[in-house]
């Protein structure tokens, strides 16, 4: 398949160009214009698939050095500027944490907590979903790729469990045996456990980061501290809405356990390389949880984690070279922060934000609030890419909520966590999503309705549930 799709790339391009020589509004720099033109369009270009994230990445970042728009009249720095974001800490905690994510796969530690797992949860198909639920929960930490962890990890094992009982992709009759239900209710859990941590999926930390432009800091325990009650509430009430609204043809799996202990007696006791692989999670979440007392920044921690890897030999340095996916996010990763962050710096994003003020008048907040949270929420049907979402649409948002009177951390977290539950609106909506559909368990119409049901019960769990613990925390 051909990565570049030249119609779709002249689209966008005609696009950028288009709005490159429309006159930039009142208020608003030609410089802040022509960056949004390439920033626009390089996000259109990725949810056309004109060609891969990492090379739509490097057209903008040549698109931006060149036309100088981050410094006119001095090409040097605006290369340097173009290239700015390459060296900041939070591409670089994501990257690692790929390649620390490497080692449980490598080492076969994710599999074998899945097994145990499936073995302790898995004689019914309800207990089952929890089962492969609590593997996804206790690895999402320190796997911060979901497509990774969901598609490299836990569809292997459910896949492999619903075949052993009859419900097989080849066979439509036999889907909603148990297939289909495990595919949807490990699809959602993965997006659950992403909000649940910084660390759960890319474009958190991309949150993170733009939150931090607009002067509010987020740490991995304040993170996970907010997100803790509505996440485990979501944990525990997704399985059970998913049986009821799309139940399994089979109830008890009682061979289940069975099948996970040959598994786990197939892979042998545990070995030197997988005790490493622990001890290096229980070392990063330590610090992950304390680092703010030891004054060890979160990136530092997965760097120090990376380095105990390599020198324990769990890692090589062939493993981190090899690690396509890890490369590929600090490439486009950088891009698309750079872009951001700039048209904040350049004053775009303050424009913006005042510019809807002045439309929403003397909105209360706390009726804003749940609009602008509903429909960035929402809007994702459009989007085919979480990370494309949080670029084109965070800081705007926040902006946004923050002149109406916001209180600016709360509403930074919640567009935060809305980066992987609305996952579950489509087929497309998430890293981990085409593996999941392309199982072929779930029929498309079935797969949206039941999104669409999912994401009303999310969002009650979220923001009613959750509203009230973020008022415990103080946060409004």
């Amino acid at each position: 398949m051909k990565e570049i799709k030249y119609p779709q790339l002249l689209i966008t391009l005609a696009f950028g160009v288009i709005i490159w020589f429309i006159p930039e509004p009142e208020g608003v720099t030609p410089d802040a214009w022509h960056l949004l033109a390439i920033f626009l369009a390089t996000i259109l270009g990725i949810i056309l698939k004109a060609a891969s994230m990492g090379t739509m990445s490097m057209v903008a970042i040549a698109l931006v050095a060149v036309s100088g728009v981050l410094a006119p009249g001095n090409p040097g720095k605006s290369i340097t500027l173009a290239l700015s974001s390459f060296g900041d800490k939070v591409i670089w905690l994501i990257g690692i944490s790929f390649f620390i994510a490497r080692g449980f796969i490598k080492t076969g530690l994710g599999k074998r907590i899945a097994y145990l797992f499936v073995r302790i949860f898995g004689r019914s198909s309800l207990g089952l979903a929890y089962g492969l639920g609590l593997a996804d929960l206790v690895l999402a930490p320190a796997v911060p790729s979901n497509t990774a962890r969901g598609g490299g990890i836990i569809y292997p094992i459910m896949k492999s469990m619903a075949m052993n009982f009859g419900s097989v992709p080849e066979d439509p009759a036999t889907h909603r045996k148990l297939g289909g239900y495990l595919t949807l209710n490990s699809y959602n859990i993965n997006l659950i456990t992403s909000s649940l941590f910084l660390t759960g999926t890319a474009s958190n930390p991309m949150c993170q980061k733009f939150a931090k432009n607009m002067g509010i800091d987020i740490t991995w325990m304040s993170w996970f501290t907010a997100a803790l009650v509505p996440g485990i509430i979501s944990l525990i009430a997704i399985p059970y809405i998913l049986y009821k609204i799309y139940p399994p043809e089979i109830k008890s799996t009682g061979d289940a356990p069975t099948l996970a202990a040959a598994q786990l007696k197939e892979m042998g006791p545990v070995k030197k390389d997988e005790w490493y692989m622990l001890l290096a999670f229980v070392v990063l979440l330590f610090l992950w949880i304390t680092g703010d007392i030891f004054g060890i920044d979160a990136t530092t921690t997965a760097l120090i984690g990376l380095v105990f890897l390599l020198l324990s030999q769990v890692l090589t340095w062939e493993d981190v070279k090899a690690e396509k996916g890890a490369w590929d996010t600090i490439v486009w990763f950088s891009a698309l922060v750079m872009m951001a962050s700039f048209l904040n710096s350049l004053g775009f994003i303050p424009w913006f934000s005042n510019l809807i003020k002045q439309q929403v008048g003397g909105m209360n907040w706390l009726v804003a609030f749940p609009i602008i949270v509903l429909v960035y929420f929402y809007s994702h049907y459009i989007f085919a890419s979480a990370t494309a979402h949080v670029a084109a649409m965070y800081s705007a948002f926040l902006a946004v909520g923050i002149s109406v009177g916001i209180p600016g951390t709360l509403l930074a977290l919640v567009l935060g966590f809305c980066g992987g539950i609305f996952g579950t609106l489509t087929h497309y909506g998430h890293g981990p999503a085409p593996v999941f559909f392309g199982s072929t368990y779930v029929e498309l119409k079935d797969w949206w309705k039941c999104g669409f049901i999912l994401s009303i019960a999310l969002i009650i769990i979220w923001m009613g549930i959750g509203a009230g613990w973020w008022k415990v925390l103080g946060l409004w």
